[in-house]
């Protein structure tokens, strides 16, 4: 069988019976036509016998040099993608007892320790502050001064705070129900702060949009009269517009560094552990599916260790 009909059955496979989103398998199937038109092109195959060690060593060697339109190579995460899309598409012909190599010998580049940035106390107010200082009307300052206080209140990732609808906030509760990554369901905690200001937004709104942060723009609202009747009502905020409205007021709160929605994340992480949260429970409100992944956060509980470490041990004279 062509190696094409396989990765596409195995991207199938991929939705349904592992149950990822669409975005995973896009993602994957770029990845996967990128190995496979490499094994075409270089070995003039089209089988899974062709797939040996020597050829994802070869495709490899091609992830490293690969330029894009930009003119940028590919980073170490992202040529590790690649690979992690091959080795989940071999471990699937294993399962259908297809001959091919085996998933175990394709191994992931190393990776440099992974540094996270976040905020301090005194940057953070200025940014939380920025959107109520601007000129903007409204209904533009509300939801943009909640959209802040909510990424930092719950750690939510950027991607899960744009797919929000207005149904999933309890604010009574001052709780939200989240679809994570692998559409894992979980449960985040809103603050007083956010919680007042999402309510805001929400009493000075006058669409019919069922997202919980909708795009007002001039150009959306007209789409949106145009549309009266069709309870169609505003188009939700993109990622990608939360991440520049991020940006913008990043800058304009005088903050040098990088600023991201995922900054705001790491910052929420860091403030609980810094106050005495366990990894665990942190592990829980950040959605992450393996403790390790929250690991990274040790940054912050060292110190503490190092605290403890002196008043419990560092004794003279025992």
């Amino acid at each position: 069988m062509q190696l094409d009909k396989l990765a596409a059955e195995f991207l199938d496979h991929l939705e349904i019976e592992k149950n990822r989103s669409l975005l995973t398998r896009r993602n994957y199937e770029l990845y996967l036509r990128r190995f496979i038109d490499f094994i075409k092109k270089t070995y003039k195959k089209n089988d899974p016998a062709a797939i040996n060690y020597e050829a994802v060593r070869a495709f490899r060697l091609w992830l490293h040099r690969f330029i894009d339109a930009q003119g940028e190579t590919l980073a170490a995460s992202t040529q590790n993608y690649h690979l992690i899309a091959v080795r989940s598409f071999l471990k699937y012909l294993s399962k259908r007892e297809i001959v091919s190599l085996a998933a175990e010998r394709v191994e992931l580049g190393k990776m440099p320790e992974r540094q996270v940035s976040f905020l301090s106390g005194e940057e953070l107010q200025r940014l939380l502050n920025a959107p109520t200082k601007t000129e903007n009307t409204d209904v533009l300052i509300a939801r943009d001064k909640a959209i802040m206080e909510l990424l930092f209140s719950t750690g939510l990732r950027v991607s899960e705070l744009a797919g929000l609808k207005r149904d999933d906030v309890e604010l009574s509760r001052g709780e939200i129900g989240v679809v994570g990554k692998g559409r894992k369901r979980r449960v985040v905690f809103v603050s007083e702060d956010a919680r007042l200001w999402v309510k805001r937004y929400l009493t000075v709104r006058r669409d019919i949009s069922p997202f919980l942060f909708a795009n007002h723009d001039r150009a959306a609202e007209t789409r949106e009269k145009n549309n009266a009747g069709s309870e169609k009502g505003l188009e939700g905020l993109s990622p990608r517009s939360i991440q520049r409205m991020v940006q913008k007021y990043a800058r304009e709160a005088g903050i040098m560094k990088t600023v991201t929605p995922h900054v705001l994340r790491h910052s929420f992480a860091t403030d609980l552990l810094h106050n005495g949260a366990d990894i665990r429970s942190v592990q829980v409100m950040l959605g992450h599916s393996s403790i390790t992944t929250t690991q990274v956060y040790t940054h912050v509980t060292d110190p503490q260790l190092k605290k403890i470490h002196q008043k419990f041990h560092d004794k003279k004279g025992v």
